[in-house]
């Protein structure tokens, strides 16, 4: 049963600009009643309906939207917590208050640790006013904070120019597609627009742009329904399949996709005729998430282009090209620390005065043969081969080593970050390395900086936050690094005892024309105002980028425009003239 209160003052109430909806829990008309008019005398508007029974209650919840919920304690089959639990069930965000005259305090306070707002005697409305205030206030703003976080994930999540999902977002459609198929099959197709560059150099960029929307556009009309459809990089697409389960199904699409490039795409008064390349991968032959799929697909892409485009290529594992060079990779890595192939370089960090303020620890191998081999190839290769762990135990001892020699050169305020692998963070020894390495080497943990990636970190964000409260108890600060490249919950991050966000490069280097990239830095920066957490921009790469990132509230850069990754030696020459002038030389000495 339902009843509201039928007077003119309810009726102008409902029309009140303001009015709160109220969903009261309560068996007694009359005390419904007296209390709707003893708030509406003393100025909170309102505008109520009663319920005393859990079926009712759960019917409002769905019909309806509620800024509040005030309950009764005991009612006849019915009480206080079983309505909240009712609310739990429900799955929204209202606040819930106990208002009653026969609750127990032991009762109450256990029901303020499940989630009630507060608990208040009847009769007691003056008590009762400010917390029906505060509730709304806090309730408006996690509503807030919601809405700010879905259009921040909005944004990070597509590609502005196609609409389409981006690589992050298209993956992660993927992967939540196999995670809820006991069996999963289907087909991913990378699809490559052949010779696309010479449109950007014939007609620049702007025409190559709208080509690209366009092509998007007659992709997503020749897919079927249940596909996801992304866009990779440039000018490169991906389509996931997952009713395709044989090669014969995925053919007949990629068929279809070639199909949709017979007619020309017009571009002002001209015809231009396109072709795709497209590589196939099967799920689960090929791989088993959307990074492994897309990988092979690109392999099989790749032929295709090599034999001049137009076709189609499934994947095949002979495809996968420098499979003996990666294993001799493999063997030499596991000797590098002793043959003394790896070094530690250093990048600056400054702050908006231009003082150097703390640094990055980087790895780098220079292989005697080889060369100096990027991170981005040997890494991969230490992680899949189980050596990471200890490559990283030997970067955060020699890097805690070295800050430790520039601490007692005067550079005390000094810090330094470390990156943590995801292996390494799964590892539950990692609070005991950390510890170990501070004790022996005598550095200060407040100036040692965890960073882990957004992704790492999302993983299993319940274990995340127990490791990070453990690691924090060491006096140690955290970082997320490459923020805004994965998909952190609002309510997650604000759980994460995190001292700094990193802003990828990737959103800074088109800085400030991109309007994209520009609307997301501003997001980053009004959440890290929100949550009182630093900010740290990378890859500031030009002086428009620094001044950019500067207005917008970033305190703290690393890029090529300050300087590269150093040595140690380079950086203790910087650093002759110890104590606070030292960091201006410093600066200067870089240019």
């Amino acid at each position: 049963m339902y009843d509201k209160p039928n007077t003119s003052t309810a009726r102008l109430l409902q029309s009140a600009q303001h009015a709160a909806t109220v969903l009261l829990v309560e068996d007694s008309e009359d005390e419904a009643h007296l209390l709707y008019a003893e708030l509406m005398a003393r100025g909170f508007n309102m505008d109520y309906t009663r319920v005393q029974s859990r079926q009712e209650m759960s019917h409002a919840l769905d019909a309806h939207q509620w800024d509040l919920i005030i309950s009764d304690h005991v009612m006849p089959g019915f009480d206080s917590l079983s309505a909240l639990e009712t609310l739990r069930t429900s799955g929204k965000d209202i606040p819930f208050i106990i208002y009653s005259g026969s609750i127990p305090d032991d009762l109450g306070h256990h029901a303020m640790l499940c989630g009630v707002g507060d608990v208040v005697r009847k009769g007691n409305v003056d008590h009762l006013l400010p917390v029906l205030h505060r509730e709304i206030r806090g309730a408006r703003a996690r509503l807030s904070a919601r809405e700010a976080d879905n259009r921040l994930q909005t944004i990070i999540s597509t590609d502005t120019l196609s609409g389409l999902p981006n690589l992050s977002r298209f993956c992660a459609l993927i992967d939540a597609n196999c995670d809820d198929d006991n069996e999963p099959h289907g087909a991913l197709l990378y699809i490559d627009i052949d010779r696309f560059m010479r449109i950007n150099q014939s007609f620049g960029y702007q025409a190559g742009d709208a080509l690209l929307t366009m092509i998007a556009r007659r992709l997503g009309e020749c897919v079927e329904c249940n596909a996801t459809l992304g866009r990779l990089n440039a000018d490169r697409f991906g389509l996931y399949l997952p009713s395709a389960t044989d090669h014969a199904a995925a053919h007949t699409m990629a068929n279809w996709v070639l199909k949709a490039f017979d007619m020309p795409f017009k571009h002002d008064s001209y015809e231009l005729w396109l072709t795709p390349s497209i590589g196939i991968a099967m799920l689960p032959d090929d791989g088993e998430n959307a990074l492994e799929l897309i990988a092979h697909a690109e392999s099989a892409m790749t032929v295709v282009k090599r034999q001049g485009g137009n076709a189609i290529c499934f994947f095949q594992p002979e495809l996968n090209v420098g499979t003996t060079e990666r294993m001799a990779l493999e063997t030499d890595l596991r000797y590098a620390i002793d043959r003394q192939e790896l070094e530690v370089l250093y990048q600056p960090c400054l702050d908006t005065t231009r003082r150097i303020v703390g640094v990055e620890a980087l790895m780098r191998w220079n292989h005697p043969l080889r060369g100096p081999i990027p991170p981005t190839r040997f890494l991969p290769i230490a992680e899949e081969i189980g050596l990471i762990v200890e490559l990283g135990e030997w970067v955060l001892y020699q890097a805690c080593s070295q800050l430790r020699t520039w601490q007692l050169m005067g550079l005390e305020q000094l810090t330094l970050s470390v990156n943590v692998s995801a292996v390494q963070f799964s590892q539950p020894r990692i609070v005991t390395t950390v510890h170990r390495v501070l004790k022996e080497t005598g550095v200060n943990p407040a100036n040692l900086i965890l960073e882990l990636t957004e992704s790492v970190l999302m993983q299993d964000a319940g274990s995340t936050i127990s490791m990070l409260r453990s690691l924090k108890n060491l006096g140690v600060r955290i970082a997320m690094d490459d923020f805004g490249t994965g998909y952190s919950s609002l309510a997650y991050l604000k759980r994460f005892p995190i001292d700094l966000l990193k802003i990828d490069r990737s959103f800074v280097q088109e800085l400030p024309g991109n309007d994209e990239d520009a609307a997301i830095v501003r997001a980053v920066m009004a959440l890290a105002s929100s949550l009182q957490l630093q900010v740290v921009a990378e890859g500031v790469e030009t002086e428009d980028q620094y001044q950019f990132l500067s207005s917008e509230g970033c305190n703290r850069f690393q890029g090529h425009l300050f300087s590269p990754a150093l040595n140690a030696a380079k950086l203790a020459e910087m650093a002759v003239d110890v104590r606070m002038g030292c960091v201006r030389r410093q600066y200067s000495m870089l240019h």
